[in-house]
């Protein structure tokens, strides 16, 4: 699956903007600061419904303009296409278009159009709270687990309505308590399995790229040597004091740690990254090996603070996902993917190809 066709407009410094893009490596070159982090903003956006770069969509809004617009079409090896839209407006938030048809929920999007992207804030997937890991594990979950985005949801929901009864006081909190335990059991059991299937795959790209194998483990956000069902009873009364429910699958965590110590606490920034990077790049090789599903990989300047002996390994790496490749560079002659299939020269917000 590629995405062959872009129209962007009005977002960040792009005003209008349209590319027809190749199934294998596409890249985009240009000054800092031309748009070229702006165009992979909106490609994401097609797959997610959201930036890689902030939370709030609003900030994508190019300007004083009322909205910004990103349009898509992907094709599938078999010749059918999706076409895909997101418009963002200032004040009614983020709306979402497949096949001229409003979706259920973005899910619809990512089975549509799968994308990742490796940038260079990657090291924050280690750095930062456990919400940036289980949105990295949720989104393989998703591909491989058909009960999960359904199972997903539906906690959410429990969860905003306990949460929301736990604020007020009110007293029929544990009325939630079955539908969450029910959905948490389950959409844990699948993150449980897709970690367990990650870790060969782990092992191989840290050890490549690292050079050691820091532990990957899975946190499910309580303790499953009990039912979360009991759990949230025995809890109640704490999450009454805080108002919040605190344990629980929206509490999962990924765990890294080197020699026992947490990752992010022991590696550098670089090592991080590469850490990061891994971890990608093992979903990728896991989706791709057992379940032929080959993701549009994002790479915003791909060889940022990655030594060369790095670098070879990562690309060799990418380049044995025969995947389509949407790579950013500053100059023209950025060749570590091989020839490119299409260029474009980004400058200003205008976008020409070359």
């Amino acid at each position: 699956m590629a995405l062959v066709e872009l129209r962007v407009e009005e977002l960040r410094c792009l005003e209008t903007v349209e590319l027809e893009l190749g199934p294998g490596t596409n890249l985009i070159f240009g000054a800092n600061g031309a748009g070229k982090t702006s165009l992979l903003e909106a490609i994401f956006l097609l797959g997610r419904g959201r930036s890689f770069r902030t939370r709030l969509n609003e900030r994508l809004i190019r300007h004083t303009a009322p909205l910004s617009r990103v349009l898509g079409r992907t094709r599938v090896p078999d010749g059918r296409d999706h076409a895909l839209g997101i418009e963002i407006r200032r004040e009614d938030g983020t709306e979402a278009r497949l096949d001229a048809q409003t979706p259920r929920s973005l899910a619809e999007l990512a089975v549509a159009f799968p994308v990742q992207v490796l940038d260079p804030d990657a090291h924050k997937l280690i750095e930062d709270a456990s919400a940036r890991r289980r949105r990295w594990l949720d989104w393989a979950v998703f591909h491989v687990e058909p009960g999960f985005a359904g199972a997903w949801s539906r906690y959410q929901r429990a969860l905003l309505q306990r949460n929301a009864a736990l604020r007020i006081g009110a007293e029929q909190v544990a009325v939630w308590d079955p539908e969450l335990a029910k959905e948490g059991e389950a959409l844990t059991e699948s993150r449980a399995r897709v970690v367990t299937a990650l870790l060969p795959y782990w092992q191989s790209i840290a050890g490549d790229l690292l050079g050691f194998e820091p532990t990957l483990s899975f946190a499910a956000g309580w303790d499953r040597s009990h039912a979360l069902a009991d759990v949230l009873a025995a809890g109640l009364g704490r999450d009454r004091e805080r108002r919040t429910t605190m344990q629980g699958p929206h509490r999962a965590d990924i765990g890294l740690r080197v020699q026992g110590k947490l990752a992010r606490e022991v590696l550098s920034r670089g090592q991080q990254k590469l850490a990061a990077v891994a971890l990608s790049l093992c979903q990728l090789e896991y989706l791709k090996q057992e379940f032929a599903l080959s993701p549009t990989l994002l790479l915003d300047d791909p060889s940022a603070e990655l030594d060369q002996q790095r670098l070879s390994r990562f690309i060799a790496r990418v380049q044995g996902l025969q995947t389509q490749l949407v790579v950013t560079a500053l100059d023209r002659d950025q060749r570590l993917f091989g020839t490119p299939e299409h260029v474009f020269h980004v400058e200003q917000g205008r976008v020409n190809r070359l």
